[in-house]
């Protein structure tokens, strides 16, 4: 069940003077981690979904100092670890960090099954971009499930990044994936001004943010359609995003 802030009189620490606040109780993790953040309210800077994830620490309420936290994170940390001798992405971390077109078949027949449920055609030309955009650079550390449980925010601030089970030596795209998964608007182009990642990059993370919306409606459907509903939101602004040209 997700946790809904409740009404704290503390004040907002990210610099804003807005009020803020507390989760109403500790949440735990997958992995066992407690957690009571902060929640930053100031509207001019928390442009992130009004619903929280279920389950972890809540990355909800990063401020512009968050973001810039979280590029440091990659930048400065695991992006700058050597990778000779890592894992390569493969069948033991669900292939993050691999090429893209380890998911094309998948990809193109859940289009197929999908079918008049979304812009079929709009979302192959958009899988073919992202396969086309491809990963020419060196081999980086990859996180491999950057999510909004796995952000540890404290204060409107990311104190860390957790769950490192899908890491491997790779490519990066998949770790943009949380711009479309959990941010929006202007989250999601701020997210994009910090994240280390080059124009490619962000068109193959839009082909992540596709195969993972699409294989996920499919099972959504007939069985849950508020996470139905996500992904149809998903598909939309990656198809957006792709025939504005952003």
């Amino acid at each position: 069940m997700t946790t809904r802030p409740s009404g704290s009189a503390k004040r907002c620490r990210c610099d804003c003077q807005a009020p803020s606040a507390t989760s109403r109780r500790s949440t735990r993790s997958s992995d066992g981690c407690r957690s009571s953040p902060a929640i930053c309210l100031c509207p001019s800077r928390n442009p992130w979904p009004e619903e929280l994830p279920a389950a972890g620490i809540r990355g909800r309420g990063l401020c512009t100092d968050g973001l810039a936290a979280l590029r440091r994170a990659f930048r400065r940390s695991l992006y700058r670890i050597d990778p000779a001798g890592g894992p390569p992405a493969g069948q033991d971390n669900f292939y993050r960090g691999a090429p893209l077109a380890t998911y094309d078949a998948e990809t193109r027949n859940a289009i197929d099954v999908l079918g008049r449920h979304i812009d079929a055609d709009a979302a192959t030309d958009l899988w073919e971009a992202s396969l086309a955009a491809t990963w020419n650079g060196p081999a980086v550390w990859v996180h491999g499930d950057v999510s909004a449980e796995n952000l540890l925010v404290e204060q409107g601030q990311l104190s860390a990044v957790i769950d490192f089970g899908c890491a491997a030596v790779g490519d990066p795209a998949c770790d943009t994936t949380i711009a479309w998964t959990f941010f929006s608007g202007e989250g999601r182009e701020a997210l994009r001004a910090n994240l280390p990642v080059d124009e490619a990059t962000w068109v193959r993370g839009r082909g992540w943010a596709l195969w993972k919306a699409l294989i996920n409606l499919i099972k959504d459907l007939r069985t849950n359609p508020q996470r139905a509903a996500t992904c149809r939101r998903i598909i939309d602004d990656v198809i957006a995003e792709r025939l504005a040209g952003i």
